[in-house]
């Protein structure tokens, strides 16, 4: 029976991801085109564009399309908070291929993968000369754990990693394929963890929270299902708008308007607790009903991305 239910799942998988691939109209900024602002806000946010991948609409989109292709991002997200610069994710990073060759199996590559060119956040962010302008990482946190999202971990050697304690059993017992926590990406023992230590603070109807700087600005929530450790990021930029990281909750903020979970073959695929997924989906579609003005960023919708502009490019 689970053969069965296997092939079925490969079957539908199959229907929504074996479209033609063609290159997006709003890719990543050129190399030759990054330089960093001189007027960067006290508290915002840049989007890396690692990678991407071109999926059926259905996939991501409630009634979406089945003849009808988006793109899927891969991105990490750069935040300033004063001084301080840290990693939201890293998408793709250096040894993405490699460790892509290692951990995802061959059955399970034509319906999760990434597109040429991938060009990592590290990669990124020395050419804008981040690196020689005094400036550092002092941390990358994750969303979750997953191979998506964790690629660019082994690129940060002198940022700490930080996750939260539930995430820390994926860690310890990775896992292959397209729900994995890649050994080759997390397993390392020169890893400098962190774990966050959530308050039982309410804040935005989420039961706990941390305050990373004390100051109301980045505030993580944890928000399980996806993974157990899956945690989301309200931010308030210099205009006071709050935007809100979600990591991969829900893929689409169409599919969190509409109250859809994730297409059921992906979330089988994905999901970890589906059901802890849907809850949190609803929390989500709660803290938006009471702020309306709230902007969702998961971390592969395209639309939303497409929307707010790539690296060097700063949401304030």
């Amino acid at each position: 029976m689970r053969s069965i239910v296997l092939l079925f799942l490969l079957l539908t998988l199959h229907g929504l991801f074996a479209a033609p691939l063609h290159a997006a109209a709003n890719a990543a900024p050129s190399a030759t085109a990054i330089a960093i602002p001189s007027n960067l806000p006290e508290v915002g946010f840049a989007i890396l564009k690692t990678s991407r991948v071109a999926v059926r609409e259905a996939l991501l989109v409630p009634g979406g399309s089945l003849s009808k292709e988006i793109d899927s991002n891969f991105s990490a997200f750069l935040i300033k908070h004063r001084d301080e610069y840290f990693l939201f994710d890293t998408g793709m990073g250096r040894q993405i291929d490699a460790q892509y060759r290692a951990d995802m199996p061959l059955g399970w590559r034509p319906f999760f993968k990434y597109e040429a060119p991938v060009r990592p956040a590290r990669e990124q962010l020395e050419q804008a000369g981040f690196f020689t302008q005094n400036k550092t990482l002092s941390r990358v946190i994750l969303s979750h754990s997953h191979w998506d999202h964790a690629g660019g971990v082994l690129d940060f050697p002198e940022a700490k990693i930080a996750i939260a304690p539930a995430e820390m059993a994926l860690v310890k017992n990775p896992s292959r394929g397209p729900g994995g926590s890649w050994a080759s990406q997390i397993g390392s023992a020169a890893i400098q963890w962190e774990p966050l230590q959530f308050q039982a603070k309410p804040y935005r109807g989420y039961a706990q929270s941390l305050d990373l700087f004390e100051d109301g600005r980045v505030v993580l929530v944890p928000m399980p299902g996806h993974t157990p450790g899956s945690i989301g990021l309200f931010l308030t930029v210099d205009s006071g708008q709050v935007y809100f990281f979600i990591g991969d909750v829900a893929w689409t903020v169409e599919a969190i308007k509409a109250g859809a979970p994730k297409f059921w073959a992906a979330s089988a695929v994905v999901d970890g607790h589906a059901e802890q997924t849907h809850k949190s989906v609803a929390q989500l579609r709660a803290t938006l009903q009471q702020e309306p003005g709230l902007v969702l960023l998961p971390a592969h919708d395209s639309a939303v991305q497409d929307r707010l502009g790539y690296f060097p490019q700063w949401v304030k």
